[in-house]
């Protein structure tokens, strides 16, 4: 996406172009005038069609740089576009003016120039300088990443085609030979309409959104991260510089706001990894029909429409079906009458919407207030460290515990520790170590509201 300082940076390309070609016509066509030369009056007209690009060129790009409005809610993009479309046809009028000079001259209606020493020196200068604006407009515009630059330097690089047509012309008249003036001016003629071919498919592409980069690879990009199931569609638009990019992503239907909006921001940041000037990217979420179902996902989401909010949620294999179990977060100013009924209805809803959960357990417990600060004293976390290690290592002496925290939270101690296991046993023998040594810490130690256990092999 192009800011406001390399449009900057494009306009002032344009504008010394501009000085640049003008300088080159009115040189031309004094010359030409002077010398009575046709061929070099009608060049010296022909690069006022190059003037007259530069300021389309610097009048598109003054209302490309407006941002989003009422009217253009996807900005003023195209108007750069548009502009890049009319140098295209400037290249077409260009080539039909030289088939018309070498339909003249092959009449025999055409004027024979007075080569003099002066009219070679101006036309060599000004070929110099035309090679200076195309080398310098197509330098800018790759590094700019401006396709208005590029379209112009192609139509400049014309120009000096028609320049060394003009001397090569002057010498071969001055030589009797005015056939080869002629099929060399039909030669420009292909080498002009390759260039406005090439113009016009690049500008045409973009007006017809072509799609700018390939679907299969954006979705085998998307599909790297984790969290995404699969890509349901992609499809881009625009130029490589300003392109956008629109996404649907199949999540599970129980996906909440906030989990589908860090996904979305996973995805935008992987794709500005791989590409340079997106514009926008649109990340829209479809709900999965044939994924397995995520009960506790459901769970939490059923329980953020009612506005509650719940941790420790489990499911479990029970003999008539799964066992849900959670705890459920509600005000602490709130009556046990009102609590109940409403987590009830989340017990309800639940059994409604998930027909394998045959039974729902719920444990209320009161919210933490924001600011609220427990009655421990976080001076107390020396002894609940050491005490907590003395109880590990006595109940599990070959055991390595290590990296232990405490920390004061909202409703009391928490702990944090590793512990290294040996890396033949498996995920789930070394869940239930944790799990006991949890339950052992949470019996004598009654100040714990929270202790988190990360199991490792040795380095």
């Amino acid at each position: 996406m192009q800011t406001s300082t390399t449009r900057d940076q494009v306009r002032r390309v344009l504008l010394l172009t501009l000085v640049l070609n003008a300088a080159v016509a009115i040189g031309k066509i004094i010359i030409g005038l002077w010398s009575g030369a046709l061929a070099i009056t009608a060049d010296g007209f022909h690069s006022l069609v190059d003037g007259s690009s530069n300021l389309i060129a610097l009048f598109a790009n003054r209302i490309a740089a407006r941002p989003p409005d009422a009217s253009h809610p996807y900005g003023h993009r195209r108007f750069e576009t548009i502009a890049a479309l009319g140098i295209g046809a400037f290249l077409l009028v260009t080539a039909w003016e030289i088939v018309g000079s070498a339909l003249e001259r092959l009449g025999g209606s055409g004027e024979t120039p007075q080569i003099t020493p002066l009219t070679f020196a101006v036309m060599l200068a000004t070929l110099a300088v035309n090679l200076f604006v195309t080398w310098y407009e197509t330098r800018e515009g790759r590094r700019l990443r401006s396709e208005l630059l590029i379209a112009d330097a192609t139509h400049t690089r014309t120009d000096v085609f028609v320049t060394v047509s003009v001397l090569v012309s002057m010498v071969l008249v001055a030589s009797g030979l005015l056939w080869v003036d002629t099929v060399a001016a039909l030669v420009i003629v292909l080498l002009i309409l390759r260039a406005a071919w090439q113009v016009l498919r690049q500008t045409g592409s973009v007006l017809v959104d072509t799609a700018p980069y390939s679907a299969r690879q954006l979705t085998a990009w998307i599909e790297e991260l984790p969290s995404v199931r699969q890509v349901a569609r992609v499809r881009s638009r625009g130029p490589a510089d300003a392109s956008h990019i629109d996404v649907d992503v199949e999540v599970a239907p129980e996906m909440t706001a906030e989990h589908t909006a860090a996904i979305a921001q996973a995805i935008r940041d992987k794709l500005h990894d791989h590409l340079d000037g997106i514009e926008e990217i649109e990340v829209h979420f479809v709900p999965s029909q044939d994924a397995e179902r995520d009960y506790a996902l459901s769970a939490r989401a059923y329980a953020d429409a009612l506005g509650l909010t719940t941790h420790e949620v489990r499911v479990s294999q029970g003999q008539n079906g799964k066992l849900l179990e959670m705890h459920v977060e509600v005000p602490p100013g709130q009556t046990l009458g009102a609590a109940h009924e409403q987590v009830s209805q989340l017990e309800n809803e639940v059994r409604q919407n998930l027909p394998e959960v045959s039974e729902v357990i719920t444990h209320i417990e009161p919210a933490a207030r924001a600011g609220d600060l427990p009655d421990q004293d976080a001076e107390q976390e020396p002894q609940i460290e050491s005490h907590a290690l003395s109880l590990l290592r006595q109940h599990y002496p070959d055991t390595d515990w290590h990296d232990l925290r405490v920390n004061l939270s909202e409703r009391g101690f928490s702990i944090s520790m590793h512990v290294t296991l040996p890396p033949q046993m498996s995920v789930e023998a070394a869940h239930r170590v944790a799990e006991s040594a949890e339950t052992l810490l949470r019996a004598n130690i009654p100040e714990l509201e929270r202790v988190t256990i990360h199991t490792e092999p040795p380095d």
